[in-house]
């Protein structure tokens, strides 16, 4: 039997996208909607991809995830990305999500996911990534 791997204890990658959990953004129990965070994750991601790419970028795929603790109305949610690898016109993207609340000096994760993303020419068809 192996042991479970530990918590991380800092994100991976660089900072791409803050922003406040707000009210609007959460379900009755007050817990932020699972498909917010996936939005801000997304975005974030294709932020690295359209920069990596110098190009439109279209999101084509997302590998399974899982949510880690809740998020709540008031945290402060950073999603950080890194470059995994890049195809002909792919780019294949690690993205974590990590909240701050107002009463802790630190951060913990929330989730994290591998998003890939396309290029893409002005006609919205696949280009190769620019190097």
């Amino acid at each position: 039997m192996t042991a479970p791997a530990a918590e991380p204890t800092l994100p991976l990658g660089d900072v791409v996208i803050r922003t406040i959990a707000m009210p609007a953004d959460a379900n009755a129990n007050g817990d932020i909607f699972g498909g917010w965070l996936v939005s801000q994750m997304d975005l974030g991601g294709a932020i690295l991809a359209r920069t990596t790419s110098l190009s439109r970028v279209t999101t084509v795929a997302i590998d399974a995830m899982t949510f880690l603790r809740p998020v709540s109305v008031g945290d402060t949610v950073s999603c950080y990305a890194q470059l995994l690898s890049i195809g002909r016109t792919s780019m294949k993207v690690s993205v974590e999500a990590w909240v701050h609340t107002y009463a802790s000096s630190t951060q913990q994760r929330v989730t994290a996911g591998h998003f890939t993303y396309v290029a893409i020419d002005p006609a919205g068809k696949p280009q190769p990534v620019k190097r």
